[in-house]
């Protein structure tokens, strides 16, 4: 699995963000998994043509020592898909740059 990951958080670095976390987006099932909607303006046409399998996301693991983000594209609709895959540039560009904002407004230095 292809994934963005920032390692050797701090312990206040890890209540911080699992407080943002908890607070503004959905757990995925799984304690320290959250689902980060991708913004809309940044799918693929194929991603766009599949109303059915709307909304997308980036799953996101927080453990105590790391934050690990898959570049995988996901549906909340459907568990296979072919408009499912792996980031694009854009979206990999936007989801790194979702967690850069996310750990400035945390206060969290990496």
């Amino acid at each position: 699995m292809k994934q963005y990951v920032i390692d050797q958080l701090r312990p206040q670095d890890y209540i911080n963000l699992k407080t943002h976390l908890d607070a503004g987006y959905p757990q995925a099932g799984l304690p320290g998994i959250y689902r980060i909607s991708i913004d809309p303006g940044i799918l693929t046409q194929n991603q766009l043509a599949h109303t059915e399998c709307h909304p997308y996301y980036f799953a996101i693991e927080l453990n105590p020592n790391a934050i690990s983000c898959e570049l995988l594209v996901r549906s909340s609709q459907k568990l296979r898909c072919i408009c499912m895959g792996y980031a694009t540039k854009s979206q990999r560009d936007w989801l790194i740059d979702w967690i850069d904002a996310m750990m400035n407004e945390t206060g969290v230095r990496v």
